[in-house]
């Protein structure tokens, strides 16, 4: 059972709390906690006041019904809250809720002090819903960046091999050693030579070919 102590703070109504708690201890799942709660207070007539529970998950608007008999109860997540606010009035508070769709949610005669504390705590779990989408996207866009980009495989690294370039074999000159004419040969080059230069005829030029050659 919810210690209804620390919800009697602000000058709430301590009957209108404990009948509160007792039945939101029912509704409220695992890990949601009750952060604080506004008990309205009309100017005339206040025996049946509604009600504000913040918790970590979501609004709870109780209202009381069969002249006290039961409870209402009506919730809002912050998923679906757009924003909150509040409107000081002489006779109290408007506390505002806006969702993301449809029409505002309006609770008046809220004390100044508890609107306060109920704007502030909302605020808090909006600002906490908010960032932790935040953080869901970026890792939502980690993902995708890792599939679409996936990280390079290692390369096996291979000993790198120097490839020996075989060098050239020398080039082999053949040593020509030229031999000397001998006389005959002399003589059949002079005797061209002359006949190349017109100096002698054909007739003479064969005439004495023939005669070098008979004497070799």
């Amino acid at each position: 059972m919810i210690s209804i102590d620390r919800f009697l703070s602000d000058e709430q109504d301590p009957k209108a709390v404990e009948k509160v708690i007792g039945k939101l201890n029912d509704l409220l799942t695992s890990g949601e906690e009750i952060l604080y709660l506004g008990v309205q207070k009309k100017p005339a007539v206040n025996l049946l006041p509604d009600s504000i529970a913040i918790t970590n998950k979501r609004i709870f608007y109780c209202e009381p019904g069969n002249l006290g008999l039961t409870m209402n109860f009506k919730d809002i997540s912050w998923k679906s809250v757009k924003e909150v606010s509040f409107k000081e009035e002489f006779f109290g508070s408007k506390f505002i809720c806006v969702p993301q769709h449809g029409e505002n949610i309006v609770t008046e005669f809220i004390p100044k002090i508890q609107a306060r504390k109920l704007h502030q705590a909302a605020n808090q779990q909006l600002e906490a819903y908010k960032e932790l989408l935040h953080q869901q996207k970026l890792e939502e866009n980690r993902a995708m960046a890792s599939t679409l980009n996936p990280s390079p495989q290692p390369v096996a690294d291979f000993p790198i091999v120097e490839k020996e370039i075989a060098e050239p074999e020398p080039i082999q000159i053949a040593e020509v050693v030229e031999e000397p004419e001998d006389e005959t040969t002399l003589k059949l080059r002079k005797l061209k030579t002359l006949y190349d230069k017109h100096l002698i005829t054909q007739e003479e030029y064969e005439a004495k070919k023939a005669a070098i050659l008979d004497s070799f």
